[in-house]
């Protein structure tokens, strides 16, 4: 796989006492210091963020994401509570935004179902208050809920083991599911997209192209459409391509044309920063002839421009 390289790691000089005294004076009197909010959490990891929030209650037994809300607004205090969230508890209440009210935000339940490990898609389950296959059940009509409800299962073999027996056969089996391998019978390749490792799909892609002589994205791009194509894509191109360049595109997407997905930067940025965000820098660069800092900088502004790109280091 890919060596992912996050942009935030554990502080080496954590002091949780400084930091929430720091915090603390912060937010006190006239106005608020949020260069000092944003210096302090956007440098340490989710972990010890999670340990200034509970010690902060200790020592003044006060809501630390209370306090802030009071002294924050906007898009920078959005960021700044998704911040204050365990990630895979900040995921699962994106999830849930995705699903509330009268549409439902397919690119986010893909983005977000698509892109999960088994354990963050467990978690998912766990955390969600309501049943979230029922939920996926009733927001999503057809192939697509039987995709979305396929992940759910959290079945996909997560080793880094290749057969080639087994590329071969699943190969043969998408192209013997024809033409219509992607709507007629979009089981097959629901199953195969939704269980096999990702780098089994690599050499099941593969083989699919020598045999078939279409690339498998092709072949999805000319077969499938809507939602379906989106998560095929999504999971083909994660998956068999790239998962970082999958991340690159969805914040350019984020920021094209006008206005801008806060939503979806705040995501991102926060939720793969101690992941692999500073592959997906190194990949928008290469993609757009533009670094994300660049492309941030000019799309927003202010505290929240000066969050992210604290984040990005």
């Amino acid at each position: 796989p890919v060596c992912s390289q996050p942009t935030v790691v554990p502080y080496e000089d954590f002091d949780v006492v400084a930091d929430i005294k720091a915090i603390r004076k912060a937010c006190k009197g006239m106005g608020t210091d949020e260069e000092a909010i944003i210096s302090i959490l956007a440098n340490r990891s989710a972990a010890q963020r999670m340990e200034v929030k509970q010690a902060y209650f200790e020592k003044y037994d006060d809501e630390l994401e209370e306090v802030l809300k009071n002294e924050l607004t906007g898009n920078f205090e959005k960021a700044i509570i998704a911040m204050l969230d365990p990630p895979h508890i900040y995921i699962a209440k994106e999830l849930r935004a995705a699903m509330k009210g009268a549409g439902t935000d397919e690119d986010v339940l893909v983005e977000i179902l698509c892109t999960s490990t088994n354990q963050v898609t467990s978690y998912l389950h766990y955390l969600h208050e309501h049943d979230l296959e029922a939920d996926i059940e009733d927001d999503t009509s057809g192939d697509v809920r039987n995709l979305l409800i396929s992940l759910l299962q959290a079945s996909r073999d997560e080793s880094y083991e290749v057969d080639d027996g087994l590329a071969e056969q699943d190969a043969t089996s998408l192209i013997e599911a024809g033409e219509g391998r992607f709507g007629t019978d979009e089981s097959t390749f629901t199953y195969i997209l939704t269980h096999r490792n990702y780098l089994q799909l690599q050499a099941t892609f593969k083989i699919y192209e020598s045999l078939s002589g279409t690339d498998i994205l092709d072949a999805i791009d000319s077969e499938a459409t809507g939602t379906l194509k989106d998560c095929y894509i999504t999971l083909a191109v994660r998956c068999a391509k790239n998962p970082q360049l999958y991340f690159a595109r969805r914040l350019n997407a984020a920021m094209k044309g006008a206005g801008t997905d806060e939503d979806t930067l705040i995501r991102i940025i926060v939720g793969r920063s101690e992941v692999d965000l500073e592959t997906i820098k190194d990949l928008y660069l290469e993609k757009y002839d533009m670094t994300l800092k660049d492309a941030l900088s000019s799309e927003c502004g202010g505290d929240f421009k000066r969050l992210l790109l604290a984040i990005l280091h």
